[in-house]
């Protein structure tokens, strides 16, 4: 007689699988928001100039963190010699928002997103530059694919039609990519201690600060008063969403979480993105986008993978 033998799930391993997916909900729901960023920026040019978006998400994004400080008991003591250090990544997080939404303008999102991915590749080039890093032949192969992609994705599939000039939008969105390197080396020298919520606090104080001088006039402020419901809309979600929650969700996940399982969920970005860019936008999604991307991400994908040497 053949016996039957049932398996159950084990208590635990339900409480671990549940655990997983209440951990992974953090960084999926940032990098959704940060996807769709790209085509909330899109939105907002039609109405207002890229130093006024970036100065009211700024604004909004500092209020939402301020008041989930005091909710959460944080102290807003900061000292005098941390602000120089401030001040420096303030200015790197100008340029690096500042070429990309004007990039965003004389280019689609979708292409916003895949080329944003290319930022680690920066940052390998930059520890080779300036720390002596060494690169293995596996990650010198994901630069190669990363850089066809690129060009593939600039070019719309034939490389030979590519002119910079022409794509002066793709350009800045890369030029920001490599800020956004350059921004992250800094905040690796730049020493605060403080913690994440207060020290992005801190920096989007600062960057109000610098650029009011140059975002307060009366072209502005007549943009602002008659911004229509769907630009508030997207400012809102700018500042709220992408600068405020989006960041608390990052920490809170890196800080529970492996960050190489956290920096994984980078790689869906550029999806969520192109995604969004069709369902809002309209934007049409090619074929060759598509594989130009997969490229990007392929190759960035081999960069950042742990050599087994």
């Amino acid at each position: 007689m053949q016996r039957e033998y049932k398996f159950e799930n084990h208590p635990k391993d339900k409480f671990v699988r549940n655990e997983n997916i209440r951990l992974a909900f953090k960084p999926l729901a940032a990098i959704t928001l940060w996807g769709i960023s790209f085509i909330a920026t899109k939105l907002a040019l039609d109405e207002l100039a890229p130093t006024a978006i970036i100065y009211l998400r700024l604004g909004f994004g500092a209020l939402t963190l301020a008041l989930i400080a005091l909710y959460t008991k944080r102290k807003f003591t900061i000292k005098g010699n941390d602000l120089l250090g401030i001040f420096v990544l303030s200015l790197i997080a100008i340029l690096h928002l500042t070429i990309q939404v004007i990039g965003i303008n004389f280019t689609s999102a979708s292409n916003t997103g895949w080329i944003i991915g290319l930022s680690p590749i920066f940052m390998v080039f930059l520890g080779i530059l300036f720390f002596k890093e060494k690169i293995n032949f596996i990650q010198s192969i994901g630069i190669l694919i990363a850089l066809i992609g690129l060009l593939l994705l600039v070019g719309k599939g034939d490389i030979t039609a590519i002119d910079l000039i022409k794509n002066k939008g793709d350009l800045l969105v890369l030029g920001s990519a490599f800020t956004w390197a350059v921004y992250s080396f800094a905040g690796k020298k730049v020493t605060l201690n403080y913690p994440p919520l207060m020290t992005i606090l801190y920096q989007f104080l600062m960057m109000v600060v610098l650029l009011s001088p140059f975002v307060i006039n009366a072209e502005n402020i007549i943009a602002v008063k008659t911004l229509s419901y769907n630009g508030w809309a997207a400012i809102l979600f700018l500042g709220i969403f992408c600068s405020g929650i989006a960041y608390v969700f990052w920490a809170s996940a890196m800080k529970q979480m492996n960050s190489t399982r956290v920096g994984a969920f980078l790689y869906l970005e550029p999806f969520v993105t192109v995604v969004a860019a069709w369902l809002i936008l309209s934007e049409q999604v090619t074929l060759i986008m598509i594989l130009s991307g997969i490229a990007i991400l392929l190759g960035v994908y081999l960069v950042n993978r742990k050599s087994n040497s």
